[in-house]
């Protein structure tokens, strides 16, 4: 099926997929250079229409089908079209779930949106990445280039081409950093980590739950998942831990 495409104020058209159902909607955030077409997009997707619920899941400008090109991009950017897309298509609560970078992306969203949220799944959230994780591990000759060049490359294991990452990610991102600050979550949480997660370390989660603060925040550690978290197990406890959360809503 073609996405649907939404214009945000920034003049950027984001494409998406809207499933009409229950409320609270479950919407899909995804993760660095990810697309709304992966597994966990798909398959909570299906998980949804099978049961009935609302689903939204959407893809970044620079990411996927959306306009822009991906090196313009930045934390602040990706956060304003998943602040856009949820608020303008869908009038009633959502639980987030985001993977990865769109773990962080929802964690800025429950500041922007308290009023909307209903629960939050965290995939291998990476709250802070940027800095904590790529400005962090540069070495000071990566440090140096990025600031000169403006852009620094770095391997991947997901692709034959190198991650390009640019100074204005690096430092933009310092401006929407969310664990340097209080982290109020007053709804039902559940975070899910690999514990082989090669690109987000495990202490991630831990430092983000004992860093939140709220009154229902679980995490769950997997023993030998990596970031994909994508195995039919996982995708299963996905599917659990939505419907707990969910459950704890009332819905």
């Amino acid at each position: 099926m073609q996405p649907s495409y939404l214009e945000t104020p920034q003049g950027r058209r984001i494409a998406y997929h809207l499933t009409d159902g229950l409320s609270p909607y479950v919407v899909f955030l995804g993760g660095f250079r990810s697309d709304m077409a992966g597994t966990k997009a798909l398959h909570l997707e299906s998980w949804a229409q099978s049961r009935g619920r609302g689903f939204l899941r959407m893809d970044y400008s620079g990411h996927g089908q959306s306009s822009e090109d991906f090196l313009d991009g930045c934390i602040g950017h990706w956060a304003e079209d998943a602040f856009e897309v949820v608020s303008r298509l869908v009038d009633g609560p959502v639980v987030l779930v985001g993977s990865s970078m769109g773990g962080w992306i929802s964690l800025i969203l429950t500041q922007k949106l308290p009023r909307k949220l209903a629960g939050f799944v965290g995939i291998a959230s990476a709250p802070d990445f940027t800095e904590d994780s790529m400005w962090a591990g540069f070495s000071e000759a990566q440090r140096a280039e990025l600031l000169q060049s403006r852009r620094v490359e770095t391997p991947s294991e997901y692709s034959d081409e190198p991650y390009v990452i640019t100074r204005r990610l690096i430092e933009e991102g310092r401006d929407r950093l969310v664990l340097r600050s209080p982290l109020p979550l007053p709804f039902p949480v559940r975070l899910l980590q690999g514990t082989a997660d090669e690109d987000v370390d495990m202490s991630v989660a831990l430092r983000l739950l004992d860093h939140a603060d709220g009154d229902d925040i679980r995490l769950t550690l997997v023993k030998g998942v990596d970031h994909r978290f994508s195995t039919p197990d996982c995708l299963a406890l996905i599917e659990c831990s939505v419907e707990e959360v969910l459950e704890r809503t009332g819905a």
